[in-house]
């Protein structure tokens, strides 16, 4: 594992959030050589904030529906497909509970 080490005193000195870094005079890192890549998977990974909270209920539920079974398609574009479905049947189930069924048929109909 081979490891790359940074120290700055000339910028440490001057910058402006150094009391929130270190005390010391000057500020040390070590870095891995490939740290880049776990940054990357980690940026990728961070999740997209959505206006209905984090979404783990949603996906509990929607876990809880399958009946805890595992995907049952193979390749990326046939397991997209299998989950849109998923999420498709737990958002008709949401607007059924809203609306009530005959509201939604009725609306179905109506587009």
């Amino acid at each position: 594992m081979t490891l790359r080490r940074y120290w700055s005193t000339a910028a440490c000195q001057s910058c402006a959030i150094k009391s929130q870094c270190t005390p010391s005079k000057e500020r040390r890192i070590s870095r891995w050589e490939h740290d880049h890549v776990v940054e990357e998977v980690q940026r990728r990974s961070i999740p997209i904030p959505t206006p209905c909270g984090d979404g783990r209920a949603s996906l509990r539920t929607i876990k809880a529906r399958m009946d805890a079974s595992h995907i049952q398609m193979e390749h990326l574009r046939n397991v997209a497909a299998e989950m849109a479905l998923h999420v498709l049947a737990y958002n008709l189930t949401w607007v059924m509970n809203i609306l009530g069924k005959q509201s939604l048929i009725a609306a179905i109909r109506a587009a």
